[in-house]
């Protein structure tokens, strides 16, 4: 071509798209009217492709789609077969991502074939990524390596990095970790060489994508946050960021952020015109429904995602979201029409695609549809190749070929084969559980154990034998509460955010000042602390916590009673004068809930003062009746407690109950606990002595203070209170007291349940306040609305104020599972804290106090019902 004004315009468009894309458009169109006027095809096809590629970067798929085949129709004009197919490269990319990659594929084959040398490498480089992104794993890994060498060989560094990056993706995908890191450290020392800036922040998001699947899950929060923060700053696409920050979220359980996060995707990918990414981010969001068993969601995604897969014509995509609308019928029992035939194409399409879990768990999900068919041999085919996978990949693969090996044994009645999987599957889990230091990562992680753990459960009711029942029932709950949390390294910077938190909080806590600008600044400021607190990694080599034997159990003269699911029923254990029992109590666990939910509201309705006398009389109706009920399905068939002291070890919505109210529990002590493991650890730490003692009141409650000062006069010490009632006053009372009473507004923040806090006069001290200290009181009074609800986990793993304590050593905890009248409260404790200082156990002391308001009305009945003793109690 000879050099003429509007070729050199167009070159120089070109140039700019890659580097500075918004200015590149201009002057494109300036090249491509100079071009007009000198009649010059050549130079017009250059013009437009710049103009493309920069839409392109810029998200502008469409109008980039409709720019570059102008380009190729030019470039056909002018008589030049490799312009046109410079040119079908970047257009190729833009119909992938608009989601039409067969089209792409035509494109990037013909210029395949059109171009020699760099340009032919470049082609076959942009092949290999479209064929990784359609499913074809193994064609595109041949294809990356034809590529690399060519670009090598040639020199041409920037798509050397790029094809380096899209191989480390395969690589991590495959889990091939060594080769992975090794393309993706070569591309991002390349980036930096080059200069581009955005490409190493891209890069470091797929690194972080790599920790994810490896499982170092610090690691990747670090890479992913940075790479957030750095891609956001640079105005690139953070849809992938979204996307790999759900996969990590999905990683260790947390499926109610994981599913933001896959909606942020979705969101993202839609408004950039990135159509082809879409239905990916759907199925993020069925594995999210999945976690949290919401069986109706995962199906509608799954289906919406696999209309979206076949349009596009992506086979091994497809396959995958027919695995997703597998799994979730099955999970509901609807007739999945679905054949063994389908089925058994689905798997050989994701076991040849090269995704080991997809594959694996297409193996589990066939065996079960196979199963459900009364297909025996079927069955235990693909259970046999879904236990075959590789020993040395990820913890939660690992795990999963433990639990299709224990299922395979469970087919065969091989109880003790079934036994020795489910623990090995459990070891792994737990010790990766380990490695993870935040208390949020190590409760969510839980969800991955349930179906080993639910196993597990079943197979030792199927023996009959009370103990292994017992075994089962420790193994399946609040494993997390018997380690303390780690605890976060003095950090200036995260001090200083929570301290940022505190005074956002108390602004918008002023009349007139909840603008939502503050309300956002509270969020960002949120997310940055856990984040944060998230970077700290676990304690390496931590062995799993071991159950409790029931040998080891001294109760004295008390009564132990463990509630356990199993299969949508409820089962209670008694252990009472050494003797254990197993009993089938004949309740489904959803009728359960419903009672507990009927409990709450009626306390929450007596809790207030509004409404008539009619409706309040009504409220208290329901209070009793519901507690009847509810009293005789749990200890209905439990003669064998009499009139003994009670431990409660709750399931599920139990956790929520207000035992008090209970005829069963009413005036006699009793002790709720997470776990029979905790409260025998607990149990050996208590004693009856007071020790130093600590009274603090927050603001804002008519009756706190005057509680406050006469719970401290019966100590003999001075309360915190107004002014010098701060969070550093409170923590530092904390850090020191043996025994600690808080009169204070509490709030369960259900969403984020390490927010949930206790309101002093500096604003909120939050569960991230209370990790970083290194001691707690032994004796915990909180005399606050909702302090001793917790937000329920998978597995019964408890996050909120009272498992905080509790898991970092406290032994008695006082606190409310429900609304409390503030004025009628301060009897209570005065009473409680009389029982004390005689030398009373806790929980003897709080079933004296309540005894001896009955009689003082209905606000003070609310007032006792709804405090109860957690942990050893007495």
């Amino acid at each position: 071509m000879n050099p003429t004004a509007a070729l050199d315009q167009a070159l120089e468009a070109l140039r700019r798209a890659d580097v500075d894309a918004g200015r590149a458009v201009p002057v494109a169109e300036r090249a491509k009217r100079q071009a007009d006027a000198e009649g010059d095809d050549a130079a017009a096809s250059i013009a437009e492709r710049a103009w493309g590629r920069a839409l392109l970067q810029c998200g502008n798929v469409d109008s980039a789609i409709s720019h570059l085949r102008d380009s190729v129709e030019f470039a056909e004009k002018s008589g030049s077969p490799a312009l046109a197919g410079e040119t079908r490269i970047p257009l190729a990319a833009a119909l992938l991502q608009r989601g039409e990659p067969h089209e792409a594929l035509r494109n990037i084959d013909d210029a395949v074939a059109s171009l020699t040398g760099a340009g032919h490498a470049r082609a076959r480089a942009q092949r290999a990524d479209i064929l990784h992104q359609i499913g074809r794993l193994t064609e595109a890994h041949t294809e990356y390596e034809s590529a690399i060498s060519l670009l090598r060989d040639g020199g041409d560094l920037l798509n050397l990095q790029r094809a380096l990056v899209n191989r480390g993706i395969l690589h991590t995908e495959r889990y091939v970790f060594p080769a992975a890191e090794a393309d993706l450290e070569e591309a991002r020392e390349l980036a930096g060489r080059l200069g581009r800036k955005l490409a190493t922040a891209i890069i470091d998001e797929n690194l972080g994508f790599l920790e994810t699947v490896r499982g170092d899950v610090p690691a990747a929060l670090a890479r992913l946050g940075r790479a957030e923060q750095a891609i956001g700053e640079l105005g690139g696409q953070l849809g992938p960021v979204f996307s790999d920050q759900a996969e990590l979220l999905l990683s260790v359980g947390a499926r109610g952020e994981a599913a933001d996060a896959a909606q942020r995707a979705v969101l993202a990918f839609e408004r950039d015109q990135r159509h082809l990414l879409v239905p990916a981010a759907r199925l993020l969001l069925t594995q999210a429904a999945v976690l949290g068993r919401d069986w109706t969601t995962a199906l509608d995604q799954a289906r919406q995602a696999h209309r979206d897969f076949v349009a596009q014509q992506r086979a091994e995509w497809a396959a995958l979201a027919q695995l997703g609308v597998l799994r979730a019928q099955l999970a509901l029992g609807h007739d999945t029409p679905i054949s063994g035939e389908d089925a058994e194409t689905m798997v050989a399409t994701l076991s040849s695609a090269g995704w080991p879990a997809a594959a694996l768990e297409a193996h589990l999900a066939a065996a079960r549809l196979a199963g459900s068919r009364a297909e025996a041999k079927r069955s235990r085919f693909h259970l046999h190749r879904a236990g075959a996978v590789d020993r040395r990949g990820p913890a939660a693969l690992r795990a999963r070929g433990w639990y299709a090996r224990a299922l395979l044994a469970w087919e065969d009645g091989n109880a003790q084969a079934t036994d020795r999987a489910v623990r090995a599957g459990l070891r792994i889990l737990d010790e990766h559980a380990a490695s993870l230091g935040a208390t949020d990562l190590r409760a969510h992680s839980a969800a991955h154990r349930s179906e080993l753990s639910e196993l597990g459960l079943r197979l030792a009711l199927r023996s009959g034998e009370p103990a292994r029942v017992f075994e089962w029932a420790e193994r399946g709950r609040a494993g997390r509460l018997a380690h303390r949390p780690v605890r976060p390294p003095d950090d200036p910077e995260l001090a200083a955010l929570l301290a940022e938190l505190r005074a956002t909080v108390r602004e918008i806590d002023q009349p007139g000042r909840a603008a939502p600008d503050l309300r956002h600044r509270q969020s960002l400021l949120e997310r940055r602390i856990r984040d944060r607190a998230r970077l700290y990694p676990g304690v390496p080599g931590q062995p799993p916590a071991t159950p409790v034997k029931v040998a080891d159990l001294d109760l004295g003269d008390r009564a132990l009673i463990e509630f356990a699911r199993a299969d949508g029923a409820l089962h209670a254990l008694s252990l009472v004068g050494g003797r254990l029992r197993l009993r089938a109590l004949g309740a489904a666990d959803d009728d359960v809930a419903e009672l507990v939910a009927r409990l709450a509201f009626a306390l929450r309705r007596l809790a207030h003062r509004t409404g008539s006398a009619q409706s309040r009389a009504a409220a208290l109706t329901l209070l009793q009746r519901t507690a009847e009920v509810l009293d005789r399905t749990l200890f209905g068939l439990l003669p064998e407690i009499g009139d003994r002291p009670l431990v409660l070890v709750p399931t599920g919505s139990l956790h929520s109950v207000p035992w008090s109210v209970l005829p069963s529990c009413s005036g006699r002590p009793v002790t709720v606990s997470p776990s029979a493991t905790l409260w025998h650890a607990a149990a050996e730490r208590r004693d009856a002595v007071l020790g130093t003692v600590a009274v603090a009141a927050g603001p804002g409650l008519a009756g706190a203070h005057d509680e406050a000062q006469a719970v401290a006069a019966l100590h003999g010490v001075a309360p915190l209170a107004g002014e010098a009632a701060t969070v550093e006053a409170v923590l530092k009372a904390v850090g020191t007291a043996d025994t600690l009473h808080l009169a204070a507004h509490g709030r369960l923040a259900v969403d984020q349940p390490l927010f949930s806090d206790l309101r002093l006069h500096d604003g909120p001290l939050v569960v991230h306040d209370l990790e970083r200290l290194d001691r707690v009181p032994r004796t915990v009074v909180l005399a606050s609305c909702d302090s001793g609800r917790s937000v329920v986990c998978t597995g019964d793993e408890l996050l909120g104020l009272s498992a905080t304590f509790m898991g970092s050593g406290t032994v008695h905890l006082i606190a409310s599972v429900v609304p409390v009248p503030d004025a009628e409260t301060r009897p209570l404790m005065v009473e409680f804290h009389r029982g004390l200082a005689r030398g009373a156990a806790p929980a003897a002391a709080l079933a004296d106090a309540q005894k001896s308001l009955r009689g003082n009305g209905l606000e003070a009945l609310v007032a006792a019902a709804g405090f109860g003793c957690f942990g050893a109690g007495h």
